[in-house]
């Protein structure tokens, strides 16, 4: 059963109800454009996180904006484009190991056989979470050469 979201809907759906509002190229090209560090629209962030986004735009600094980031990544885990695979395969090398994970857990899902090398490398990452979810993804890309 999918876990239901604070806000009474999964992420998935919330996507996908943004997608069918304003196409799906459209938001990936968002999320595309927040993991290159455009400002984020409200609306956007609010369908791919929920109404906690608010948070942020509340006129004051904010030092976890790497949740920007992440959402994206949400994003194109639930509606994916292949333009998109250069900014995952850059999201592997981010700063905040959040970020990292979700680009695995993206590139796994989607089979970003361009993200291996730096799949690789996360094998040595310095977060539990993130060593998984690199193995995991190898693992899923390896099976689907296979």
């Amino acid at each position: 059963m999918p876990r239901r979201s604070t806000w009474g809907i999964t992420p998935r759906d919330s996507i996908a109800a943004e997608c069918a509002l304003r196409g799906k190229a459209a938001v990936a090209g968002d999320c595309i454009a927040l993991l290159a560090g455009r400002p984020p629209d409200p609306e956007l962030l609010r369908a791919l996180a929920g109404p906690g986004t608010s948070k942020f735009f509340d006129g004051g600094e904010h030092v976890d904006t790497y949740w920007y980031r992440v959402w994206a990544l949400r994003g194109l885990l639930w509606n994916w484009d292949d333009r998109a695979t250069e900014a995952v395969c850059a999201a592997l090398e981010d700063d905040h190991w959040r970020v990292r994970e979700m680009a695995a857990k993206v590139a796994a899902k989607h089979l970003v056989g361009e993200a291996s090398v730096s799949l690789a490398a996360l094998r040595d990452d310095s977060v539990p979470r993130v060593r998984g979810a690199a193995e995991r993804a190898l693992a899923r890309l390896s099976e689907a050469d296979a």
